[in-house]
């Protein structure tokens, strides 16, 4: 009996202790208010600011932002968020 419940409580630990790993995803933000060159700075500084943003390319034309990011810390909704209370909202752009 104390075998089996102490392999239940190993089993219980190994199966917790394993380590789940994150995957990076990049994502395509479309931001259509973005028309003046400080535009994509401030996008850029708003989503660098987001836990788990590891790159960041704002540009003007196209008005996008291109985002890499762990998607254990975050994901498109905090992004676009992030953009939104910039003053600049974003949808994702569907892959082609």
């Amino acid at each position: 009996m104390k075998k089996a419940c102490l392999f239940s409580v190993f089993a219980l630990t190994a199966t917790l202790s394993v380590p789940s790993y994150a995957a990076q995803q990049t994502v395509v933000l479309s931001v259509p208010t973005m028309n003046c060159a400080t535009c994509p700075i401030t996008v850029r500084a708003a989503l660098d600011k987001v836990p788990g943003v590891q790159k960041v390319k704002a540009t003007l034309e196209p008005p996008e932002a291109v985002v890499t990011f762990d998607d254990a810390k975050t994901g498109t909704g905090q992004l676009m968020q992030a953009t939104r209370d910039a003053g600049y909202p974003s949808s994702v752009k569907p892959a082609k």
